[in-house]
């Protein structure tokens, strides 16, 4: 299934919105405008604020209220790092990022314990045949990622 098309950080911003209002979380959102305070533009010089392509690049942080603590870092590259209880998923499509929000806030995600490799997974399915599986790095497990456990 494909996801919606978010041609710019801002749609993308707006449809978490949406899915925070739905859910009735908070939601603080941080701009960084401009090629000198982008995270992946340190070699910009000082005061440059366009790209070479003449372009602003615009790049937000949003942490949503609740549980799970998700925060959202939207990147001018068409791609976002999603982090859940402390869980980074990095290089998620920007196009995906709301669907991965309401299938974290809906009760879709999950945790899954193997033996060998050892450690626990946590597995966001989103709409479709697409799946995010990340390795959880601490030994202890959330209150909400132990109640996620399949």
């Amino acid at each position: 299934m494909a996801h919606p098309h978010l041609p710019t950080t801002e749609s993308a911003v707006t449809a978490i919105r949406e899915i925070a209002h739905e859910y009735n979380l908070e939601m603080t959102v941080t701009d960084d405008i401009g090629a000198d305070q982008t995270s992946r533009r340190t070699a910009a010089g000082v005061f440059t604020v366009l790209d070479p392509d003449g372009s602003l690049p615009h790049e937000a942080f949003v942490e949503l209220g609740g549980s799970p603590a998700v925060t959202v870092r939207l990147f001018p590259e068409d791609d976002a790092k999603i982090t859940v209880d402390g869980v980074d998923f990095e290089d998620v499509p920007r196009d995906s990022v709301p669907a991965f929000v309401r299938s974290v806030h809906s009760g879709l995600a999950y945790v899954k314990g193997r033996f060998f490799p050892p450690g626990w997974r946590l597995i966001v399915p989103l709409p479709g045949d697409e799946t995010y599986k990340e390795l959880i790095l601490d030994d202890s497990l959330t209150p909400w990622l132990s109640r996620q456990v399949r």
